[in-house]
């Protein structure tokens, strides 16, 4: 395998253009924008989603969906609310025997539907793959160390994936659990903005300590009612993206959530911003899953009644506090 194809030039996408370069292989990357192709392609540099880092000359970008997917791998980066829009069209251009991996976190609102269950709606016969973890999009550009999960229920495919993904600084584990793969990357996302207004609000350590904890709780009841295995969800893909996103300012769902805590309205924070928090847009659907197959998840339905204005910070964090006293299980 030689060539990887992105589809998805915002901050992530071209971070995984710079993995992928180092790792080998020749990259093409979509943009949904002209201008963002054409920067990359005339300067090395994606000034839109990721203006610090000056890219490989040879990473090329495209507006042409099928220039991307002439590929021997494509990474969909698109975010989640239009990733079935994205799929459905890649479905009429896609390459017999190409696999798709996910790099994706988010469930979708309207059906609650994981991204893998997305892609074998849409292209049935395509190979599937999950990759996910602990990731700050400038630190992979910058070629800091970074470990990740890669998912999929193919053994042969994730061994070849592992191969040509993996370089000195970016180091991938193999796992057979979609659903836990991917139920921690949509989880962690909504459990960050409750760190985040925390953290807003004032309300210490202490109290962001234990929206980690339970946050990490209520990942686990979701994830293995779905299907998913509890020791994914203690690992890169579950435990440790939560850890990094609800403790850092560069994790753009902790900084939305601090924004909210201290005050600032969604409307207003979401105006300024050019990347996506899929918090945002997960929290309702987190919500909507764990209904569906009979999971209480009480911080992610805090978090999702916070943004859709049903309450205020105040009276969610009071109903929080005066859920009935129980003992500690997942």
């Amino acid at each position: 395998m030689s060539k990887v194809g992105i589809i998805g030039a915002g901050a992530w996408g071209t971070a995984l253009a710079c993995a992928m370069k180092r790792a080998g292989n020749d990259v093409i990357i979509y943009a949904h924008e002209k201008e963002t192709a054409d920067a990359i392609n005339s300067r090395n540099i994606n000034k839109t989603f990721l203006p610090e880092i000056t890219l490989d000359s040879t990473i090329k970008a495209t507006n042409s969906l099928e220039k991307a997917t002439q590929a021997d791998a494509v990474l969909l980066v698109t975010p989640s609310q239009y990733f079935r829009k994205s799929c459905e069209i890649l479905a009429g251009i896609w390459r017999q025997g190409v696999p798709a991996i996910v790099c994706t976190k988010g469930i979708e609102t309207q059906t609650s539907s994981l991204m893998s269950e997305i892609v074998r709606e849409t292209m049935p016969l395509v190979r599937v793959a999950i990759l996910s973890g602990p990731t700050f999009a400038m630190e992979v550009a910058d070629d800091l160390p970074t470990a990740m999960t890669l998912a999929t229920d193919d053994e042969t495919l994730g061994k070849l994936l592992m191969e040509v993904m993996t370089t000195k600084h970016f180091r991938i584990y193999r796992s057979r659990d979609v659903i836990g793969a991917q139920i921690g990357g949509a989880v962690k996302n909504v459990i960050a903005i409750a760190c985040g207004i925390v953290k807003g609000r004032g309300f210490g350590e202490n109290s962001r300590a234990a929206i980690v904890t339970r946050g990490l709780a209520e990942m686990v009841r979701l994830g293995v009612a779905k299907g998913a295995r509890p020791e994914t969800l203690s690992g890169l893909a579950g435990t440790g993206d939560l850890i990094l996103t609800c403790s850092s300012t560069q994790s753009r769902n902790f900084s939305l959530g601090c924004e909210l805590g201290s005050g600032d309205t969604l409307e207003n924070i979401m105006k300024k911003r050019v990347s996506v928090a899929e918090g945002v847009s997960s929290a309702p659907s987190v919500v909507s899953l764990a209904q569906k197959i009979g999971v209480e998840v009480p911080i992610c339905s805090a978090v999702n009644d916070i943004i859709s204005n049903r309450v205020g910070i105040e009276v969610a964090i009071s109903n929080l506090l005066a859920r009935p006293l129980k003992e500690e299980t997942i």
